[in-house]
């Protein structure tokens, strides 16, 4: 492969800001076209790689370079049955550097939206202006809300094909506001643009002079998500005791893990759970040397000024702000497996954050229709894609949060422990 590359020195983008988003929209909404014009106009491919699409466009019979070529291999191979279920892309501006979740957009496909959408900081549902809003485009701004995507943007797509329609696109900007109300989306940006043509992507177009809003590149370089994170309660789940062999080192203990809230400073008072023992922080160390604190989402190792017995799975928090020490969870479930469903009864391991347990289903409180938001009290089971509030109960207590409260710590995912496979993801309401 040419090693002609038409992107950013990698060298100068360390520590910039990062910022992760999900893309989602029905079949031929132009999700492809627009990844592949972000990807372009950030100077993010390979100079052979843009040739290959120029070559391939103009075999096809297309008058234009036909960008959505960038990302449709990896589709065929979706469709194929490959295990690419999630198409991960990343590029980078002198601001900020971005990973796209390249999520499906059909209905079977649920439960690779949500694992696509459940690290994202915000979230990109497009739509054709043509068709308008359709049954996807609320599925779509349902799931991103119930996984607490702090940044919503509807991208109205294809509106040269509409002829720049102001009220074309005021009738589904409207439309789709007030769908949103009914959701819990704190924020949200309206744009529209035409990805094949690259107008209102990089640059803010000629064509759309009633606009006033930014381009689609200029709001997610700007798009404020420092504040999004948890810097109140700190939460510390320990991956890894740290005790070398070294016998020069006899002394040394140190617990690694990843900032999941709050921040981290030495001096601070802390407390360890399940336990309830109390210490002090000694020290915060990363692998370029010692900090001054420590915030999400930095991998750090901890030392305590106190010889505490902590394990894996035990976390360090405030002792006035602790998360709750819980057996019995209620949480909303989107069920992955397409072998069997979820039943009352059926038993499972649970991992929540670095700590593992057992689980069984205590009750199936309703199954909840996407589209609809209707509640169903009747159901007996769920299937593949489909969502509902289950009651769980664990063999050992979990250290945990409400996800509104804390998408770390109130996330967990449930395990069919014959296979080893994922066959839900979780996300906590209540735990006690």
């Amino acid at each position: 492969m040419s090693q002609a590359v038409l992107e950013p020195d990698a060298a100068a983008s360390r520590g910039m800001d990062l910022l992760r988003f999900a893309t989602a929209g029905s079949v031929d909404d132009g999700k492809s076209t627009l990844i592949g014009r972000l990807l372009y106009d950030t100077k993010t491919i390979f100079e052979d790689q843009l040739e290959a699409v120029e070559s391939a466009s103009a075999s096809r019979g297309d008058e234009y370079t036909n960008l959505a070529l960038l990302t449709d291999g990896l589709r065929a191979e979706r469709e194929q049955g490959i295990t690419i279920d999630v198409a991960y892309r990343y590029f980078a501006t002198p601001r900020r550097k971005f990973i796209i979740a390249d999520t499906p957009g059909h209905i079977q496909y649920t439960r690779n939206m949500v694992t696509g959408a459940s690290t994202a900081d915000l979230a990109l549902i497009l739509v054709d202006a043509r068709k308008g809003l359709v049954e996807q485009s609320r599925r779509h701004a349902f799931l991103t809300s119930l996984l607490r995507v702090p940044h919503l943007v509807l991208c109205v797509n294809k509106m040269d094909l509409v002829d720049w329609d102001q009220q074309v696109f005021e009738r589904i900007a409207d439309e789709f506001t007030s769908f949103a109300a009914k959701l819990d989306a704190p924020d949200l940006t309206i744009i529209p643009i035409s990805a094949l043509n690259g107008d209102n992507i990089a640059s803010r177009s000629e064509n759309s002079p009633w606009y006033e809003g930014p381009s689609l590149l200029h709001h997610l370089e700007h798009v404020h998500i420092a504040s999004d994170r948890n810097l109140v309660d700190v939460r510390f789940p320990v991956q890894y005791v740290i005790r070398p062999q070294s016998t020069t080192v006899t002394d040394y203990r140190g617990y690694a893990g990843q900032v999941a809230s709050g921040i981290l400073k030495p001096g601070d008072d802390v407390m360890v759970l399940p336990s309830g023992l109390t210490s002090t922080i000694a020290s915060i160390e990363t692998a370029d040397g010692p900090v001054g604190e420590a915030f999400p989402p930095m991998s750090v190792t901890v030392r305590l000024n106190d010889e505490i017995d902590i394990s894996r799975g035990d976390m360090i928090c405030r002792p006035n702000n602790a998360p709750a020490v819980a057996q019995d969870i209620e949480a909303m479930v989107c069920w992955m497996d397409e072998s069997a469903p979820l039943r009352v009864g059926g038993k499972y391991a649970i991992k929540h954050t670095t700590r593992t347990a057992r689980t069984v289903v205590r009750g199936l409180q309703y199954r909840l229709d996407v589209n609809t938001l209707h509640r169903d009290d009747s159901a007996g089971e769920l299937k593949l894609n489909e969502i509902g509030r289950v009651k769980l109960r664990t063999t050992v207590p979990l250290l945990a949060d409400e996800y509104r409260r804390n998408r770390t710590t109130g996330g967990f995912i449930l395990i069919d422990e014959s296979t080893n496979r994922t066959v839900a993801a979780g996300m906590i309401i209540e735990a006690r």
